[in-house]
């Protein structure tokens, strides 16, 4: 069997950069980035029941087509990747947002039992996987769920062991400077004009999370202190659980060929 990888590290550490490296490497390969209808990950996808998506068809038939094109069927529920649907119909992003497993909108057990599912069913090789192990699901877990760490680490074993016959690797992109990998994302993800897109989202996702109200998180500063509260979280769930699946290479300071030596 082909191995599978995934990729992982915080905002800012070049994941998309590096799983375009490997992909250009091993062009046989699948990938799945963020968005993207994956078998394990549900980021930026809406996960409706029947009923639900029948009434999302009917509350925008203008876009029925592109909603129906992008959407996959999973046992009783329905995937729909709607930030791939461009549209300038108003609310329809805010919306299908409401449907995402992250941001709260699930309680803990709920959330968890979906995850650990669709993880045992997946038996794909050959496939290269963007931050679906660690960002979305610990971004919820930390800032919407309020989960201690030993619940989270909890989690994390019991999808340790989901994962004992599968075949993958996971690349951990460690950075360094967690304010500057920040700064040159706040650069990069800005429209032609200057203005940034990306900061102000990042920033409103954190100040309204329950964490980010209890803790008093608003700004750059705030960010920052959750990142690195997330990285060392992070590099405790590798060091206590994935120690043997994981190689850690630091953050656009990396040779590929050294990397794949080791892989």
């Amino acid at each position: 069997m082909k191995n599978n990888y995934f990729v992982e590290g915080l905002q800012g550490a070049g994941k998309s950069t590096f799983v375009q490296l490997i992909s250009d490497k091993l062009p046989d390969y699948k990938v799945f980035r963020e968005g993207d209808y994956s078998p394990v990950e549900l980021a930026w996808c809406a996960y409706v029941a029947e009923d639900e998506y029948r009434d999302v068809l009917r509350r925008y038939p203008l876009l029925r087509k592109e909603i129906q094109e992008k959407t996959a069927v999973e046992g009783n529920h329905r995937i729909v990747c709607y930030t791939q649907i461009l549209t300038d119909t108003p609310g329809f992003h805010r919306d299908l947002e409401k449907y995402e497993i992250y941001n709260g909108n699930l309680e803990k057990e709920s959330f968890e039992k979906i995850i650990l599912e669709r993880f045992a069913k997946w038996d794909g090789e050959g496939q290269i996987f963007e931050c679906s192990v660690f960002q979305n699901i610990i971004e919820n877990q930390m800032l919407y769920l309020m989960m201690t760490e030993d619940e989270i680490l909890d989690f994390y074993r019991r999808l340790k062991a989901v994962l004992s016959d599968k075949k993958y690797k996971i690349i951990y992109l460690d950075v360094a400077d967690i304010q500057g990998a920040i700064e040159v994302i706040r650069k990069e993800r800005s429209d032609e004009e200057g203005k940034e897109l990306w900061f102000p989202l990042m920033i409103k996702y954190l100040e309204e999370s329950p964490c980010g109200k209890e803790r008093g998180l608003t700004g750059l500063e705030g960010l920052l202190v959750h990142l690195e509260r997330r990285k060392a979280l992070e590099h405790r769930i590798i060091g206590e659980i994935f120690k043997e699946n994981t190689i850690i290479v630091q953050a656009k300071h990396y040779v590929l060929e050294d990397i794949w030596a080791k892989l």
